[in-house]
């Protein structure tokens, strides 16, 4: 192999569930957005190293409305796929996933770029999860899902169901056939399929979304199955080789390049000490290549690889966004397909205007952006003038209302003050606490904002004309993550974002004014 060119992961931060296809010469991929809307963030590349932003698939009402989902509901698993004439995406809207029954909407919408416009979503079905659309030769068209059992049972992961799906009306048609239950190492989910010399291929993610992940194969000469399980299965994992810097290996994706060589996209987790991943599900790639037996096997593997023979990349920079134009791509908000009534933007920069408690499953006024490194500065500046404690605006770092960390501006006993407040993930969502004291500020005029993470530190300051000084005592950012909100109440898939947030459970709206964000990354020193 020649010299390794790139680091993975190759999209950093919060970016799971990774779906790929080729169009010529230039490759798509998608994401999981979970309750951050817009829904499914799309990225493109010519050289599969290099990715750009290509904005989001679901931007609108008739698409995705995810008011009153849970934290880590929303959009899972979409698979992008073309079928040569235009582009095509399934998707889950989770709106409950906690427990033994899960309420799953499989949508699916097309387009004619990956620009766009993209239809409205069309229901298929609340069967399970995970659904991938397949393109046969011939025109027909099938969907494949894991299939959710709710009974008592070993597992409620019932296997893998395949239906073929008529793309003019948009409909499921025929039998559901039940194709594969996996391997032993069981959770069979996330099933994509291919065809390759005379085979149908199916790609499938076990061992749950943590520590177990793995991703197996599968073949058969009919769609429909009998599949044969790879001798080698599973053929990417970290779940037996912990001292990788590259854990959670799994849930992934396969994708030819028209020189014929073959490349796996998959997740990725990248732990700090005590093995949280506060910048969560990432997304990697490794090359495949297949042997005489007609399997395909990762390069290196079965273990994923942090250095790839990919064209570099330049490393992430200082950025600054002004708001003055539309909302930037990096940044995103929860749950609303109605921005208009959480913010604006324009010559003033970005308005809030305070909605529901930070903690709120249906309208809250946060806009944010991911976190990509292990250490960076956050800056921005907040003019706010609340007139008691139930209006908050200031800056926070946010993994969902089990975990954050909010300094905010607000009203105490007819001052206004600066405050800290705070969720951490054995909290339940349900009572906050406030650690540091109140800091009073002058009745009128913006307040400087920053926040610094490096590592598991997390530091919040401020300056209203005196000087930044830091505000409260260090935190814990490794709460920020899957692992520290695990035993919140059920699943935890997402990522560390950093934004801005403006509270009013008064409910009148009142504004908050951010003229800019500054993203500074940094090296880190944990």
């Amino acid at each position: 192999m020649a010299d390794l060119g790139r680091n993975n992961p190759i999209l950093t931060g919060f970016h799971p569930d990774p779906s790929i296809c080729r169009v010529g010469d230039e490759y798509f991929l998608a994401t999981s957005t979970f309750e951050w809307f817009p829904g499914v963030r799309l990225h493109r590349s010519h050289d599969l190293s290099n990715w750009q932003p290509a904005g989001y698939a679901l931007t609108r009402a008739d698409q995705l409305d995810m008011r009153g989902n849970p934290d880590s509901g929303g959009v899972w698993a979409p698979c992008l796929t073309h079928d040569g004439t235009q582009f095509w995406l399934v998707y889950t809207n989770m709106r409950r996933h906690q427990g033994s029954v899960k309420d799953g909407l499989n949508y699916v919408v097309s387009a004619p770029s990956i620009e766009g416009p993209w239809s409205a979503g069309t229901f298929l079905n609340s069967s399970g999860f995970d659904p991938s659309l397949f393109h046969d030769e011939g025109g027909q068209s099938w969907l494949a899902q894991m299939l959710w059992d709710h009974e008592p049972a070993p597992s409620h992961f019932a296997g893998i169901a395949l239906q073929k799906f008529d793309r003019a009306s948009r409909k499921l048609t025929g039998k559901r056939h039940m194709i594969t239950a996996g391997t032993k190492i069981g959770l069979t989910e996330g099933p994509h399929i291919y065809k390759r010399d005379g085979y149908y291929h199916m790609l499938l993610a076990e061992g749950g979304t943590g520590y177990d992940h793995a991703c197996s194969w599968a073949r058969a000469r009919e769609i429909t199955g009998p599949y044969e399980m790879h001798p080698d299965n599973p053929i990417l994992t970290s779940r037996d080789a912990p001292d990788l810097a590259l854990q959670k290996a799994g849930h992934g994706d396969w994708v030819e390049t028209p020189e014929g060589k073959s490349y796996l996209v998959h997740l990725v987790g990248r732990p700090l000490p005590g093995k949280r991943c506060i910048l969560g599900r990432e997304t990697a790639i490794q090359e495949l290549e297949w042997g005489d037996d007609g399997w395909p096997r990762v390069v290196g593997g079965p273990y994923p690889s942090a250095q790839i023979d990919l064209p570099p990349v330049e490393p992430e920079g200082p950025v600054e966004y002004d708001f003055t134009g539309d909302l930037p791509d990096a940044f995103q908000w929860l749950r609303s397909p109605e921005p208009a009534h959480l913010f604006s933007t324009g010559p003033n920069g970005l308005t809030l205007f305070g909605r529901e408690s930070i903690g709120s499953f249906h309208e809250q006024a946060l806009v944010a952006r991911r976190q990509t490194g292990f250490a960076y500065r956050a800056e921005t500046e907040v003019l706010f003038d609340p007139t008691d404690p139930r209006e908050q605006a200031g800056i926070t770092a946010y993994y969902s209302r089990h975990a954050l960390y909010f300094l905010a501006i607000t009203r105490q006993n007819g001052q206004r003050v600066l405050r800290t407040i705070a969720a951490l993930a054995d909290s339940r969502g349900g009572t906050y606490s406030y650690p540091g004291d109140l800091v009073v500020l002058p009745d009128k005029g913006p307040v400087k904002m920053a926040a610094e993470i490096d590592g598991t530190r997390l530091r919040f300051f401020a300056d209203w004309g005196r000087g930044e000084r830091q505000i409260g005592p260090d935190h814990d950012a490794s709460i920020l993550s899957d692992e520290a909100s695990v035993g919140t109440g059920g699943g935890c898939f997402t990522g560390a974002f950093i934004g801005v947030c403006a509270v009013d459970m008064n409910g009148h709206g009142r504004p908050a004014q951010i003229p800019y964000f500054r993203y500074l990354p940094r090296g880190a020193s944990a």
